[in-house]
């Protein structure tokens, strides 16, 4: 059994360069762009030079949203270095999401990119912050966040109050590196470096905090279930703002001495492309990422021969696409894992050399120093015996620190003896192997997003229109499941499907919008006068439910 590292960020930088040198530790061949581990080391500690010449000290949170370019890697790290705390955005968070997630977690710097997609970052922080055009760059005072001061964009610009990437790097050359070493001292192992955001079940924001320990052992362990070493080649295409991208990714071959191959922003074309291009022998991604690189019409004329291994996770795989991707795109040793954000995520997962069956059947046994028990989810401590279903608790290294902000709801989630109670139900067999059966409460997986009805009906209860809504999933051949929204307009109004969907796309992200919306009289209620989610969604699977989407 490997042991567990009790190191930060910067002495994993440390340690890598000392090892690997000249190795390559990042190439992104669309960008011609190629860094050895001794670059990689130094371009993370001139970005946390930079953070320091402009005021972010050790302890502060600076969230970047942005898709997975070299700049979110060196953020990731360059924080890590300085110990300063990464929250992570997604990049398709509109107004009331970011809005929300820079309120929550205190946030004091946010790094950007202008656009993504059809998402105007700048513009949607002009409708937030009316200061930032008056405000000096880096000198921001906010009304409405006020622990904000400063806005870097990834991208040239000339915008009123936002400092340029150039300017960072600017500021580093001002900071020395005995300066930089004298903050790097003062970190430690067990200090936070990453906040996730997962929403719970009533639809508030949770900040997940990640500790140095978590994420470096976590990625270093998976990498290792899949034997990952210095002659691999890991393509990246999830984005870096799940775990699975910034911790099974991008730690999961830093530490490993592997070569990270990011992608972007994830189109199936772009990866086969990827995948030949750099030679990549790992790749990891969600069923329905898979699914679209195997449909890509193209899909043929591109040499994935190097192909060995990778993860597959984030939503139910099933064996028939596990199968595919072994048989189709080469990589034998696929592996799955199961986790969640709260795990940093990885606590499970299959290995390249497990039987078949329980490969595509399970999501595996516990990585190294995780201990994972079964027990009663109406309050049992005690585990179950082999094959009895009940709720999914871990407990190791790779447990969270806690939720930001919020002891309560951190008690709940990690009992007295230090069990997280993840809310999934499970079995496990004679032989130690794992299935999840279901989720305990009723999110929504879609794609490998996790969903939670509550917020999206809280989102829709602020129409003017709306009376009422609920939201359950429905099963989805492409994504697992789908949105299936019920709305009770308000007396005299009839606002219409579109309409609602137009609603949800200008202020919430495109995979929280549902796919299907119906206008309905009434709900069906439980005796309290709460909607019946049961019925509801009995209701919305007899009446969408379609293998066929």
């Amino acid at each position: 059994m490997a042991e567990l590292m009790d190191i930060t960020t910067a002495q994993l930088l440390n340690r890598s360069a000392a090892e690997y040198g000249q190795r390559p530790a990042v190439h992104y061949p669309d960008r011609n762009l190629q860094w050895t581990y001794q670059e990689l080391r130094e371009q993370a500690r001139h970005v946390a030079r930079g953070l320091i010449g402009l005021g972010v000290r050790p302890g502060e949170h600076v969230s970047i949203w942005a898709a997975n370019r070299p700049e979110w890697l060196l953020t990731q790290l360059g924080t890590g270095v300085l110990g300063a705390v990464l929250v992570t955005v997604n990049t398709n968070h509109r107004s009331a999401e970011l809005a929300q997630q820079l309120e929550h977690s205190q946030t004091s710097t946010l790094v950007l990119q202008a656009q993504f997609k059809d998402i105007a970052s700048l513009e949607i922080l002009d409708e937030l912050i009316p200061e930032l055009r008056s405000a000096p760059a880096g000198e921001l005072h906010s009304e409405r966040f006020p622990h904000l001061r400063r806005v870097i964009c990834l991208d040239p610009t000339d915008h009123p109050g936002v400092l340029g990437w150039d300017a960072l790097l600017e500021a580093g050359s001002a900071v020395s590196e005995t300066e930089l070493d004298e903050y790097c001292a003062q970190v430690s192992p067990d200090d936070a470096t990453n906040m996730q955001y997962t929403s719970a079940a009533d639809g508030s924001p949770k900040g997940v905090l990640l500790t140095h320990k978590n994420i470096i052992n976590n990625g270093a362990q998976v990498a290792e279930r899949m034997r990952l070493g210095g002659d691999d080649r890991l393509c990246v295409p999830v984005p870096f703002f799940h775990c699975f991208g910034c911790v099974l990714g991008n730690m999961g071959a830093l530490a490993s001495g592997a070569t990270l191959v990011p992608v972007e922003s994830f189109h199936p074309r772009t990866v086969l492309e990827t995948v030949e291009t750099g030679r990549c022998t790992a790749l990891h991604g969600v069923p329905t990422m898979f699914r679209a690189e195997l449909d890509d019409p193209e899909f043929e004329r591109f040499d994935l021969s190097t192909l060995r291994t990778g993860i597959m996770a984030g939503a139910e795989c099933p064996r028939e696409l596990m199968e595919a991707v072994m048989e189709r795109m080469g990589a034998t040793e696929m592996t799955i894992a199961y986790g969640l954000t709260e795990a940093s995520p990885a606590i499970t997962q299959t290995a390249p050399d497990d039987p078949l069956d329980q490969r595509v059947a399970t999501v595996g046994r516990p990585l190294q120093h995780v201990e994972v028990k079964i027990v009663d989810p109406s309050g049992g401590t005690a585990p179950l015996p082999t094959g009895e279903a009940g709720e999914l608790c871990a407990r190791g290294p790779n447990i969270m620190k806690g939720y930001f902000n919020d002891p309560e709801a951190t008690q709940r989630a990690i009992d007295a003896d230090g069990w997280l109670h993840t809310g999934n139900l499970a079995d496990r067999d004679e032989h130690g192997y794992f299935r999840i059966l279901g989720v305990l409460q009723e999110m929504v997986i879609r794609g490998g997003e996790n969903i939670y009805p509550k917020e999206i009906e809280a989102y829709l209860q602020n129409h003017p229109e709306v009376a009422e809504a609920a939201v359950v999933g429905v099963p989805d051949a492409n994504y697992g499941e789908e949105l299936s929204a019920w709305v009770v307009p308000a007396a005299g109004a009839n606002p219409g499907a579109e309409a609602i969907r137009a609603y949800c796309r200008s202020g919430i992200a495109r995979f929280k919008v549902p796919r299907y919306i119906d206008m309905v009289e009434s709900l069906p209620k439980e005796d309290g006068g709460g909607v019946d989610k049961a019925a509801l969604r009995e209701q919305a699977v007899t009446h969408y439910a379609n293998p066929s989407g």
